[in-house]
């Protein structure tokens, strides 16, 4: 299969998948994220994807923080591992191989609003991009109580460390390369780092109660 075919097989590329999605924001573990991110677009007058329902919302216990919505997310409208890109094509096999439950995750960027121009290409963001976006982290801590470890998926998402580390005092904080294939495609071992990484992350996770063994 083509990496263009991956794509088209993505689960947000099914305009039916892609409404249910859209439906699902009015889901209590999603109305609090949802109102969030409405908020943002308000406040900040750019796009701002919102969480995928079909990870765990309010009830994540596993942050993992990318860098910034891709050029391309405004089709679904979702920062998700179920977008119809390469990125999440990489993050969809790196979480599944790491034994990520969707129910303990909830993606999201450090600078969760839209900084490229209509048909712009991917750009790094500025000081002031990368400052707004880390003052409205412990906002959006304040709605994940069950919050147990976060991921930083790239050199952008570890500035977010001391913010994190501050919100949340003695919670694990893991930092991984970028699953964009930019970078994964450049060194094999880099994959390898990612899925450890998640893989340590998951492990770090506590027992859900009445679970067995």
């Amino acid at each position: 299969m083509t990496v263009f075919q991956k794509r088209l097989a993505a689960p947000l590329a099914d305009p039916a998948v892609l409404a249910a999605r859209r439906a699902a924001l009015a889901r209590p573990h999603m109305q609090p994220l949802a109102h969030f991110a409405g908020m943002l677009r308000e406040q900040t007058g750019r796009a701002v994807p919102d969480a995928d329902p079909a990870d765990g919302g309010t009830a994540a216990r596993l942050l993992l923080l990318l860098e910034t919505p891709g050029p391309s997310m405004p089709v679904t409208g979702f920062v998700s591992s179920d977008n119809p890109t390469p990125t999440s094509a990489n993050l969809r096999r790196f979480l599944g191989d790491a034994g990520v439950a969707r129910a303990d995750l909830l993606i999201w960027n450090t600078v969760p609003f839209f900084i490229h121009a209509p048909g712009a290409t991917n750009r790094s963001p500025r000081a002031a991009e990368c400052a707004a976006g880390l003052a409205l982290l412990p906002p959006l801590l304040d709605l994940l109580p069950q919050l147990a470890v976060a991921v930083l998926a790239g050199r952008f998402a570890r500035l977010a460390m001391p913010a994190l580390q501050a919100a949340r005092p003695g919670m694990p904080v893991l930092a991984m390369p970028h699953p964009s294939p930019v970078y994964t495609c450049t060194d094999p071992a880099l994959p390898r780092r990612i899925v450890a990484v998640l893989t340590e992350a998951a492990g770090l996770l506590p027992a859900r109660r009445g679970a067995t063994v």
